[in-house]
């Protein structure tokens, strides 16, 4: 996405305009804001470019909040801090317990916003070759966009299963109602579909000056379409894609991935912007959120904000922090297992990830990796296993690199010590799936990976009997119970009822 000191200009440019204008003598004469349609709006390059900002500004609101909750707090990664006193966020609570419903607001909050996505992206591709643009620009923002719808619907399809295939602007009342459904293989053809024509149109990320560093680019697309692949376990096409991600690399240190200096860095291949700059919020509040509600500003360090019951999320689970082998120093930057107070050490765990430090109170610059070489990698040494196992091959390689980043011994066919012994196949595949559970902590992979991979049922029921054991009197009745069926998310019974659309059996 794009680095957003553009869109500040933009933005700041735009206001001007609209003041100048209203001093002008033939004010009158203006079109109204209100009354902009289509046929007004859709003119110049900076008309397409503001619709592109559009499609991408979508990221931005569920990257803060939906993504995470429904990619990242379902697994076992994360949970929640029990608010006692505070019982009005049930809803968080249900995605977490597996006992959220069709009626659950966040389930068609993140429906409604993907969708408005969705409609943004078809609205550039709708008018894209009638506005007066120079070709590359057009073909750019036809990229750009098409790699975001994908984006959309691949987190719509891991979800919901198949979902309504919207790929034309609605114009008028009648277009309103969907064709219904359509099933998983044909969004993922639709994705695909995408993918290969954001290829083609899309630059490489090298060709992005300092002020665009963060758009979509090549490599993001061969990216996505790489997991894309493998989520639909065709690894042979996947490792085609993954390799043709290049001008990439792991950054010299964990740590350094995240710094706040090091937006956009060689190792991001897609993240969510966020920016606070001159007045101009754009900004992120992951620290807030996911820093224990009782922690006063002790983990914020920001004396002008209040912890409230939007906090205490996310929070890292027993079973996360026993993942962790010993030495590794990605453990420290990813969480915390508590926080001191004046009264002593409290021992409720926090994600570190994303704590870089606010720029105003409340606010902060800290992007959100989606796709980061690292990942890249690990799919990459996966499909190769999938191929077939080969003792101190190309997988070896790839894993142990990441590894050796962490700090941590190499990982090989009949190592002595058990804990470093990878022999087989499917020895391979558990050593893959731990070291994607700790290298992407907290960046809403690790619920993905267990469903395409068939171990969300078998985790999450022991994962679920654990936590009920700590505190039975906190969990409902029902909590954890998970079912092939409830590894995907109920549709919304408001666009069951509107749009007649099927149900998900739960």
């Amino acid at each position: 996405m794009m680095k957003f000191t553009n869109l500040h200009k933009l933005c700041a440019t735009l206001l001007v305009a609209a003041m100048l204008t209203g001093c002008k003598k033939d004010f009158l004469n203006q079109v109204p804001e209100a009354n902009l349609t289509n046929t007004n709006f859709w003119k110049t390059e900076s008309d397409l470019k503001q619709g592109v900002v559009g499609a991408y500004s979508s990221l931005r609101g569920m990257g803060t909040f939906s993504y995470w909750l429904f990619g990242e707090m379902r697994s076992d990664n994360t949970t929640f801090q029990y608010n006692a006193p505070q019982r009005g966020q049930e809803n968080r609570e249900q995605v977490d317990q597996f006992l959220a419903t069709s009626a659950n607001t966040l389930i068609q909050d993140f429906w409604r916003e993907s969708y408005t996505a969705i409609f943004r992206c078809n609205d550039v591709l709708d008018h894209v070759e009638a506005i007066a643009a120079s070709d590359a620009a057009k073909k750019q923002a036809v990229g750009e966009t098409k790699f975001l719808r994908a984006f959309y619907y691949f987190n719509l399809v891991r979800q919901f299963g198949g979902v309504p295939l919207r790929l034309e602007v609605t114009k008028t009342p009648t277009d309103a109602p969907s064709k219904g459904r359509a099933t998983a293989d044909q969004v993922y053809a639709q994705i695909v579909a995408d993918l290969n024509d954001a290829v083609t149109n899309l630059p490489d990320a090298s060709a992005y000056g300092a002020a665009d560093k963060g758009r979509a680019s090549k490599g993001s697309a061969h990216a996505l379409l790489g997991k894309v692949y493998m989520t639909q376990r065709r690894f042979p096409e996947a490792l085609v894609a993954l390799r043709r991600v290049t001008g990439y690399g792991l950054m010299p240190t964990y740590s350094s991935v995240f710094s706040i200096q090091n937006k956009n860095n060689m190792e991001s291949v897609f993240e969510i912007q966020y920016y606070v700059s001159g007045g101009t919020n754009l900004s992120s509040n992951f620290m807030y959120q996911f820093a224990p509600f009782n922690s006063g500003t002790i983990v914020t360090q920001d004396p002008g904000t209040n912890l409230t019951y939007t906090s205490g999320w996310n929070t890292p689970t027993a079973d996360l922090i026993a993942s962790y082998e010993a030495g590794d120093q990605r453990k420290d930057v990813s969480l915390a297992e508590g926080f001191t107070a004046p009264t002593g050490f409290v021992a409720v765990p926090y994600v570190k990830k994303y704590n870089q430090g606010f720029v105003q109170p409340g606010q902060t610059n800290v992007n959100f990796p989606v796709i980061r070489y690292a990942d890249v990698m690990l799919m990459m040494a996966e499909c190769l296993n999938e191929a077939g196992f080969v003792a101190g091959g190309e997988a070896f390689q790839l894993l142990n690199e990441v590894r050796r980043r962490a700090g941590l011994a190499p990982k090989t066919s009949g190592n002595p010590v058990a804990g470093l012994n990878v022999s087989s196949q499917e020895a391979f595949r558990a050593a893959i799936e731990q070291e994607r559970k700790i290298e992407l902590a907290f960046e809403n992979h690790r619920w993905y990976d267990l469903v395409r991979t068939g171990r969300a049922v078998e985790v999450m029921n022991a994962h679920g009997q654990r936590e009920v054991s700590k505190a039975p009197a906190q969990f409902p009745a029902g909590a954890y119970a998970v079912t092939p069926n409830k590894l995907l998310l109920p549709i919304p019974q408001r666009e069951v009822i509107l749009d007649n659309l099927s149900q998900n059996p739960q």
